[in-house]
């Protein structure tokens, strides 16, 4: 059952993180004036860092299971939790908790910590 959890946990990141990447493309930087060009683009270039390094947190929450290692597994929850932590703390100090982002974050972090 624990297995399954953190698979959820790790289908669920993945959901976010694409989430997270279109909605910034499409309400996001669809409104904002940024300048130069340039600056444009590096802003969202490193938004969709994040957007990539989420899914690819997602996809070490599903394999997690099929590790030989307990350690791995341990570490892997651990830091994966804290980061998705603090993009739901962040995201509801900024928004208020008027953004649902925070609750799909801490959603992550939930499954994942249950599937400790």
């Amino acid at each position: 059952m624990r297995d399954l959890l953190l698979q959820c946990s790790g289908l669920a990141a993945i959901a976010v993180a694409l989430i997270h990447g279109v909605l910034g493309e499409t309400k996001v930087f669809a409104r904002a004036r940024i300048e130069p060009e340039r600056l444009r683009t590096l802003i969202r270039l490193v938004w969709q860092a994040g957007t990539v390094a989420w899914i690819g947190g997602g996809v070490l929450l599903i394999a997690a299971p099929w590790m030989a290692s307990e350690p791995a597994r341990h570490w892997i929850i651990a830091t994966l939790a804290c980061v998705f932590a603090f993009g739901a703390i962040c995201n509801a100090w900024a928004m208020r908790g008027r953004h649902f982002g925070w609750l799909a974050l801490s959603a992550v972090v939930a499954l994942a910590v249950a599937g400790y």
